[in-house]
């Protein structure tokens, strides 16, 4: 939805100590202070649901971070000192002071907070579409969480209600199953009230809903309840894969039939590296960008998240996926005659899905307002995610899992995989690092597979599968809340 609500309204939450910028914010009124004056009109639910939907453009963050801090990718910049944070956690010598994780814990509070303003009063008003705008609510708050859950464990929940200034000195943090069961309870919600399209591109759609809860069930080792409700997105034929690979990323590409949740950007507004979640472009795409770029096709950029020869070598001969996935800038720069700048950790490649294209129109900085969506959920992630919960499941059906395997390898133009088991297994994993390369998944696969220690350079177990809750919300909450482990 590239529309955004006009009036400058700000949410402060002490607690969160979300920073004012040029952004536009759903007022949250203190506890003293009533809603008679909004929620009064179906344009105010609706309103407030953009709102919601606005905190999804910072999770550019999260998909950067989740690339650096795995092997796919190396935080690289300019010089190691460029974002100190993207290379500690890239180093995997990260703290809670790191300002970037704060900024994720900040910003999807931000987003929790949005939702539970329109949870708080859903009773307050009955109109048409409200079961649908109610629905979308739902699974943006389980997004919200399942971010926070996926990087910080357990953490402090409300339901349907806002956080006030006061409240860290009474909330524990809730623990992660708690709020697993919660993100469930809301998806399934979600899935009942909401169609299978909807006539806006970037809305949520049943379809979404119900892949967001195959891949929190995937999360638990719940492959049995994964497998069933990820057979209802594959059963109802609303999504298939796109034969051209390469289209996928590309702007004409945006919100095509394999897109089953995409986080929309715009260059409808600037932003400045004092305020970056200012901005309604993709920031990473800048970020990735190849430095100081001159030549056909691309735009030049900040040179971070740079793919490792590693993640090059892990592609199969003939995969159609590896030129789209991994720009090699030495063979494009001899073959096009054109020139960059080699920046920090310069491996010779860039992340291909996500660099900023000639013909972009930005305002402001080009490389923070890039429009670029990011494909949250496609189509091959789901019949991937199918095809591991059937594997695994208490009674696998590999021949199942293989269909929906080998539809993703087709595509690439590979041959089938005919394992069954363990072996099925790993093919499965690795299919998911190669199709989803540069989307910010492969860390919480290898976390939630415990192959993290045997790929990630210093990953520590018993510690890194968790990200430090920053020191400043402990202090803001009293000392109450308890590190987590290792930190």
């Amino acid at each position: 939805m590239k529309k955004y609500i006009t009036e400058k309204i700000t949410l402060l939450i002490a607690m969160l100590a979300i920073v004012a910028c040029t952004d536009d914010f759903i007022d949250v009124p203190s506890k003293n202070q009533n809603s008679d004056d909004f929620f009064n009109t179906a344009k105010d639910y609706e309103d407030a649901l953009i709102g919601a939907y606005d905190l999804l453009q910072s999770t550019y963050l999260n998909v950067l971070l989740g690339e650096i801090a795995s092997d796919n990718t190396l935080c690289g910049g300019e010089n190691a000192n460029d974002v100190p944070g993207f290379q500690q956690i890239d180093d995997m010598i990260h703290t809670a002071s790191n300002e970037q994780l704060r900024d994720i814990w900040s910003r999807m509070y931000a987003g929790v907070n949005r939702t539970n303003y329109i949870l708080e009063y859903q009773d307050k008003l009955t109109f048409s579409e409200k079961n649908n705008i109610i629905g979308q609510v739902k699974f943006l708050r389980a997004y919200y969480y399942f971010e926070l859950v996926k990087w910080f464990g357990d953490v402090p929940m409300i339901v349907d209600k806002r956080f006030q200034f006061g409240d860290q000195f009474n909330i524990d943090r809730t623990p992660k199953a708690e709020v697993y069961a919660q993100i469930e309870a809301d998806l399934v919600d979600a899935a009942n009230k909401l169609p299978l399209t909807q006539t806006t591109d970037g809305k949520v759609t049943r379809g979404a809903a119900q892949s967001l809860l195959g891949k929190v069930y995937l999360f638990q080792n719940k492959f049995d309840e994964a497998a069933n409700e990820l057979e209802k997105v594959i059963g109802s034929n609303v999504y298939r894969l796109v034969s051209d690979f390469n289209s996928i990323f590309e702007h004409e590409g945006e919100n095509n039939a394999e897109s089953v949740f995409e986080i929309q950007y715009t260059d409808a507004e600037g932003a400045s590296f004092d305020c970056l979640q200012c901005s309604s472009g993709n920031v990473a795409v800048g970020f990735s960008g190849i430095r100081s770029y001159d030549g056909p096709v691309f735009d030049s950029g900040y040179s971070f998240n740079v793919p490792t020869q590693e993640l090059v070598d892990a592609f199969e001969n003939g995969d159609k996926r590896k030129d789209v996935t991994v720009l090699d800038i030495v063979a494009w720069a001899a073959a096009n005659n054109a020139k960059y700048t080699e920046g920090y950790e310069h491996t010779g490649y860039f992340n291909r899905k996500y660099l900023p294209r000639k013909g972009d129109k930005n305002i402001g900085d080009a490389n923070l307002t890039n429009p670029n969506n990011y494909r949250a959920i496609r189509y091959a992630d789901v019949l991937l995610m199918a095809a591991e919960a059937q594997n695994r499941k208490t009674s696998p059906d590999d021949t199942k899992a293989k269909l929906y395997l080998n539809q993703v390898r087709e595509r690439a133009g590979l041959l089938p995989i005919t394992a069954t088991g363990s072996v099925l297994t790993s093919s499965i994993l690795k299919e998911r690092r190669i199709e989803l390369a540069g989307e910010g998944h492969r860390f919480f696969d290898l976390v939630r597979t415990a192959e993290a220690s045997n790929f990630i350079n210093g990953f520590v177990t018993g510690k890194h599968e968790l990200f430090p809750i920053p020191t400043i919300e402990i202090d803001l909450a009293g000392g109450r809340w308890a590190q987590n482990q290792g930190y």
